[in-house]
């Protein structure tokens, strides 16, 4: 395999035809470099972004000399090129005057027509669309993620993407795998929403750079930093449900080139909230402190760039009964009542070094640890876990012959240690893996691009193993962009924080295997594969673009959670077939300048092998329907205006695990399809000023019978993981936004 990967670069540097570059850098007025502006030649698909130093090269294009340069939050230029000089370009914000062209509004969510990859990209216009209090909540306004409650305990909110759970997903934040292991189950709520600068959303395998473990997706998420964020900003929210957070961001420059931001985020429940009547808590009390201190360095005179993050996360959940109380009921059966306590501390590192006479090669160390710490008990059971992980990074890209042929290469470490009890067993372990990869992309200026990954890995549970991964983007006319993909992955399982939901039940817990490496089990091997066909149109002067997807993933190796059994969840190791079927079909169309319409139909099949039977996975509905418009008045002179955001969810039918007092049941069970609407009216001020008002779950639907043998919570039938709707009703919420330049 290695010798037919060096055959390939090696063909395609004897191919390759020396042809002329422009260079750049793209600034903003303060001379701080923009680190991703998209630039790309006018009415072609030959276009590329900035790094890190704010530095790019283009190959140029023999049928237009207009180069278009576009970021987030700032101007869109249009420049006439008539030579190869080096090119130092400032983009002005947002409503600065300016003398170049502005061509079109950056899409506040979009997909690139040049990115070989299937990539979705959130920024933060996006996110501002609705509550998005944290990660979890970040993708309301997204067809491409599901977002729905775990439990009707915790409160925990999951995201799922091509049929499966997050899990599947790689969560990495600025590069780094991130919500992995212990982090599992809470860690999405970790990250303020106010923290997120942009996300990038990868639909099938994703880079080999990443690692191993990405199988249905991967989601990276870029923070706000000294050199992108307002000095002072402060968000304030609340809810009638009792949720109270406050977000303040500051931020300083200290020379040159160093600048250092302090972020802090606070939330608190305290209100007992029980709409349903079931003498259980619809939503934990709950307090969280997280702080963040972020230092960046830039010296784009000699080519280096870097940055340290430090976060501290104390979080603690109390939930159950409503009657219940800790120093009175706790390991009694007087009420059932759960609590969570959560500490993780992480520490982060980069370095990076671009080649000022050339911009295209660049080297990178990326590093970082935390300790993740969750002592927790469900009524009589419980389960504590503390993860220490070390990760780092060392990453090469450079150019074979010129910019159509670019490789990145590295070698990264993962060490993970598990200290997990549940009840009285222990199921620690310790985890090393090195691994090096080889990432080789070509584009051919017009209308073919591709990439081809491959990993060799050494972990000492899961042995030596390769990781192929390739992308493909071919544009058959304007404005069109088909891709394929392929790839493989492979996971550790974590069965107890991957299913938090369990302990929250009075079922019996069984893991069925004893050989296997992880709890007696053995790891996860998937294989997915994909298309997607991307047209954009123009109808009645304004534009749109329709793209369809279809995925496929497909077990080897897995580990089944069986909720079959009415009693019982069984763990054991795949014996037979288990795939992911998603098709997803999508329209985004602008009905005029200030109304914007997006919708979705996603279909799912997702079956697993269970010990008697092959069926589609329980709690994973069939079909869905998403919609969401968005509608904005002009700016007065003075810039003020109104935004308006409404985002409408049908939920198809799902199919529901027998419980204890159904047990003599022998057809499948099905839940009601439902529907949910969010909405958000934002008044946007002059003065930095932005004040929200919003409701979600408009229709007030709610689950009937969340939770089974909420009567009798240490009785054999209690159980309240079979969520599939919401369990609390309407709720609305407000806040305000200010910020200082």
């Amino acid at each position: 395999m290695k010798q037919y990967i060096f055959w390939i670069l090696l063909c395609f540097a004897h191919y390759s035809i020396a042809q002329e570059v422009l260079k750049g850098q793209i600034l903003d007025k303060n001379n701080q470099a923009i680190f991703g502006a998209n630039i790309y030649w006018l009415e072609t698909q030959l276009g590329t972004t900035s790094n890190e130093t704010g530095t790019f090269s283009i190959p140029t294009h023999n049928q237009t000399n207009r180069l278009i340069i576009s970021y987030i939050g700032f101007e869109t230029d249009t420049i006439t090129i008539n030579n190869l000089e080096f090119l130092k370009h400032r983009l002005r914000e947002q409503g600065e005057l300016k003398e170049v062209v502005i061509t079109e509004k950056k899409k506040s969510l979009g997909r690139s027509y040049f990115k070989p990859k299937n990539v979705i990209t959130v920024n933060k216009s996006e996110l501002l669309k609705a509550a998005c209090c944290n990660l979890a909540e970040s993708f309301e306004t997204n067809p491409s993620i599901d977002v729905s409650v775990s439990d009707a305990i915790t409160g925990t909110k999951q995201i799922q993407m091509l049929g499966l759970k997050s899990p599947y997903l790689l969560i990495s934040q600025e590069g780094i795998p991130y919500i992995r292991g212990a982090s599992q189950a809470f860690g999405l709520s970790f990250v303020p929403g106010t923290w997120i600068n942009s996300i990038a959303i990868t639909k099938g395998a994703g880079s080999v750079l990443s690692g191993y473990e990405s199988i249905s997706g991967q989601i990276n998420t870029n923070l706000v930093a000294p050199n992108n964020d307002k000095k002072f900003f402060v968000n304030a929210y609340g809810s009638l449900n009792g949720r109270i957070e406050l977000n303040t961001h500051v931020n300083q420059s200290i020379n040159e080139n160093w600048q250092s931001g302090l972020y802090l985020h606070s939330n608190i429940r305290e209100r007992k909230v029980d709409q349903n009547d079931d003498g259980f808590l619809d939503s934990p009390l709950a307090r969280q402190f997280n702080l963040r201190n972020k230092w960046v360095y830039t010296d784009t005179e000699k080519g280096w760039v870097g940055g340290l993050n430090l976060q501290y996360v104390y979080d603690k959940k109390q939930t159950g009964q409503i009657d219940f109380l800790p120093s009175r009921d706790k390991n009694t059966d007087f009420a059932w009542g759960s609590e969570i306590k959560t500490e993780r501390i992480e520490a982060a590192a980069n370095v990076g070094y671009v080649w000022k006479d050339m911009p295209f090669q660049s080297l990178g160390v990326q590093t970082s640890f935390n300790i993740h710490d969750q002592d927790s008990y469900f009524g009589y059971r419980p389960f504590q876990i503390q993860h220490n992980s070390f990760y780092s990074n060392v990453v090469f890209s450079s150019i074979i012959g010129d910019t159509r042929n670019k490789f990145t290469t590295g070698i990264n470490f993962t060490h993970d240690k598990y200290e997990e009890m549940v009840a009285s067993m222990d199921y620690s372990r310790r985890e090393n893996n090195i691994g090096a990869y080889l990432e080789y992309a070509y584009d051919n200026i017009d209308n073919l691009s591709f990439t081809l990954g491959l990993r060799l890995d050494h972990h000492n549970l899961l042995g030596t193993f390769l990781t192929p991964r390739v992308h493909m983007r071919f544009a058959p006319w304007g404005k069109a962009a088909l891709r394929v993909s392929g790839g493989k992955g492979k996971r550790s399982p974590n069965i107890f924080t991957e299913n938090i939901a369990l302990f929250s039940t009075n079922r019996n817990i069984h893991i069925l295997e004893n050989n296997g490496s992880f709890y007696g089990l053995d790891g996860e091997t998937a294989w997915n594969y994909g298309i997607s066909f991307m047209q954009g149109f123009d109808l009645w002067n304004q534009k749109g673009d329709i793209a369809v997807d279809y995925y496929q993933t497909r077990f080897k190796d897995q580990v089944v959670v069986d909720w079959e059994d009415p009693a019982s969840i069984r763990f054991y190791n795949l014996d037979g077939r288990s795939f992911a079927n998603n098709l997803q079909i999508e329209l985004n169309y602008n009905i005029t300048k200030k109304i914007h319409l997006r919708t979705a139909y996603k279909h799912y099949d997702t079956q697993t092998q269970y010990m008697d039977k092959q069926t589609i996975q329980p709690l994973q509905a069939k079909h869905r329907y998403f919609a969401n418009i968005s509608i904005e008045t002009t700016p007065n002179e003075a810039g003020a205006q109104w935004k308006f955001d409404t985002t409408y969810n049908w939920i198809g039918q799902q199919r529901l695990p027998r419980n204890y007092f159904q047990a003599s049941t022998s057809a499948d069970l099905y839940s009601n399809s439902y529907n949910l609407i969010n909405a958000q009216i934002t008044k946007i001020f002059n003065n930095g000023l932005e004040v929200y008002l919003g409701g979600e779950n408009l229709g007030n639907i709610q689950q009937d019978q969340a939770i089974i043998g909420a009567d009798n919570p240490f009785g054999i039938g209690f159980d309240s993981s079979l969520a599939y709707a919401p369990v609390m009703g309407r709720m609305f919420y407000a806040g305000l936004r200010f910020g200082l330049e």
